[in-house]
């Protein structure tokens, strides 16, 4: 079952891909170039992102993944080549970016037209070749154009929009108080998010540089936890009410807890984070504080959104690349940052390089 998708010579030809063959193991791989078929777009890639779930997929903490995989699904590419049956508005040239998720259609969550949420999701990367190799061939429905961002604003679209999802699950409106905690690139487009329907936000993180960059965004508050109490700063914060949602975009056993704990009264807390081990919650806060507890998966709606948020230039985008990297030095990126995952929120391949 594990190499049920390999080899994938079929559908490429003569170009370098990042292959994770398993737990803390890649390889770089010749593969075939695609074609398109009808209704179908062949994208050339020019900058793609690692994602959390990459390096969680590396460390064999990412249940979800399969393995032998092309990694890759925060992609910024130009269309090449159009298959027959593509509408006119889609154009060789156009800069795009990508919906990665393939639903089922059959499933209840397909069903409830909630495709996000699809029992049998192939998301590019985990259950279906990604995008970390220079051609791709995609369907037109999945590409998201724009005329004003470049190659790099395109490929941080998709993390920011798991992160405005997240934010529309909770039913932000401006009135809110708004805390998130954990200030990667998900949980910075949560901020962002928030920050945009006119809520005061609190970011809360371990690392003084995502907090500073949430900061950029137009969150109100931030707070360490390393150096102050977690709780009796919110109560401050919040004139001892707590905030009216939290978002959880850690995925720690501590945070899952502390997002429980600390929300307001008939709040709502919305969980993003895959949990790396069992959470424990005392289940009595449920009740007495009439909260609402979501999860938040992948995205819906939230491209042209996140799109439109990102021409009018209010995200710090150079500030959250990290590193960016040839596909050459991929392998030793994903493997150093396992090693070390600190100061790190976005790394990039650039196939231009």
């Amino acid at each position: 079952m594990r190499d049920s998708i390999w080899p994938l010579k079929k559908y490429y030809k003569h170009m370098k891909a990042l292959v994770l063959t398993d737990i803390g193991k890649t390889e770089l791989r010749e593969v075939e170039k695609p074609t398109p078929k009808s209704g179908q777009v062949l994208l050339k890639v020019g900058m793609v992102g690692f994602c959390g779930g990459d390096l969680n997929s590396y460390r064999g903490l990412f249940p979800l993944q399969e393995y032998p995989n092309i990694l890759g699904h925060e992609v910024g590419g130009t269309i090449e080549e159009l298959g027959t049956d593509v509408p006119e508005d889609i154009k060789v040239g156009m800069k795009v970016t990508v919906y990665p998720y393939l639903n089922c259609g059959k499933c209840i969550a397909c069903r409830k037209g909630a495709r996000n949420a699809c029992k049998e999701n192939k998301t590019m990367g985990v259950r279906r070749p990604g995008a970390m190799c220079r051609y791709i061939t995609l369907p037109w429905q999945d590409v998201f154009p724009s005329e004003k961002l470049s190659l790099r604003e395109l490929a941080l679209a998709e993390p920011l929009t798991v992160g405005f999802h997240s934010v529309n699950r909770a039913k932000v409106i401006s009135q809110d108080r708004v805390a998130v905690i954990g200030c990667g690139i998900v949980g910075l487009g949560a901020v962002a998010s928030a920050v945009n329907k006119g809520a005061e936000v609190i970011a809360i993180d371990l690392d003084d540089d995502k907090l500073a960059i949430a900061k950029k965004i137009g969150v109100k508050h931030t707070i360490n936890p390393k150096k102050v109490d977690l709780h009796q700063t919110l109560q401050e914060m919040t004139t001892n009410d707590g905030p009216d949602v939290i978002i959880e975009a850690v995925g720690r056993p501590i945070t899952y807890r502390q997002a429980v704990e600390e929300v307001a009264f008939t709040g709502r807390v919305v969980c993003i984070g895959y949990a790396k081990a069992p959470v424990e919650f005392n289940t009595s806060l449920f009740v007495q504080k009439e909260i609402e507890i979501l999860g938040s998966r992948n995205c819906t709606t939230e491209f042209p959104e996140v799109i439109t948020y990102l021409e009018q230039g209010k995200f710090p985008v150079d500030e959250v690349i990290s590193k960016v990297v040839t596909i050459d030095e991929s392998e030793k990126a994903l493997a150093d940052w396992a090693l070390d995952q600190e100061g790190i929120i976005k790394i990039m391949i650039d196939f231009d390089k």
